[in-house]
């Protein structure tokens, strides 16, 4: 049987957290540039996640919605992929442990941007990664470049993301999956067996100010 090929953003926040745009807005974006799978992964709650599953019913062929979050542990920032919302300690290694018993896959975010809450030489301290996210698009590109090193260092699948927190940043950073079929179960189990490759990418200029004036005016109020 042929694979297909998913073309996947499994990093974006929407207005669940600190996102500009809403769950209904990242789903058409999404969908207008080509995406077929998408996780968004507010800040700590699974909620914009599922509002995009449930609005995803009701758009013709919409890309596949994977249930996300990224919980702040002690250590740093953690992505988690999960078929549907539960309920997650946010301590290492207890996340990792309750995550795994209810079949999500745990990834450490952005792990050497350490000013953006990545997890750094923890990641060496605990078992289970799933992946790692070998390129954030806000990331630095030294901290990129040590997250791939040590991917292939530990022998784990890479993942890209755009990170978005403003539609135009949506695909920036990607990844193409190869699945069997186009379902959840089928994209959880490429990302285990390593059947990725991970895209990268930066916004061009103008992009990156409409960040980080959206950075600044979620600060100030």
């Amino acid at each position: 049987m042929k694979l297909l090929k998913i073309k996947a953003d499994m990093h974006i926040h929407s207005t669940y957290s600190d996102g500009k745009a809403s769950p209904l807005e990242i789903l058409y974006y999404a969908k207008e540039i080509g995406l077929q799978a998408i996780a968004i992964t507010d800040h700590n709650t699974f909620k914009g996640a599922v509002k995009a599953r449930e609005i995803a019913k009701g758009i013709p062929d919409p890309p596949i919605v994977v249930i996300g979050n990224e919980i702040r542990t002690q250590y740093g920032d953690v992505l988690v992929y999960c078929y549907e919302e539960t309920d997650l300690p946010y301590t290492l290694p207890e996340l990792i442990d309750k995550a795994h018993e209810e079949n999500c896959l745990v990834v450490p975010a952005h792990p050497f941007d350490i000013l953006r809450l990545g997890i750094g030489e923890y990641i060496y301290e605990f078992n289970g990664w799933d992946a790692i996210e070998v390129w954030n698009a806000s990331a630095s590109k030294r901290a990129n470049k040590k997250a791939i090193e040590v991917s292939r260092l530990l022998g784990l699948p890479g993942i890209a993301n755009s990170d978005a927190h403003i539609v135009d940043y949506i695909g920036i950073a990607y990844s193409i999956i190869e699945v069997n079929e186009p379902d959840i179960e089928e994209l959880f189990k490429s990302i285990r067996k390593n059947r990725v490759r991970p895209h990268y990418g930066y916004p061009p200029f103008k992009t990156f100010i409409k960040r980080v004036l959206w950075s600044i005016e979620k600060f100030i109020t």
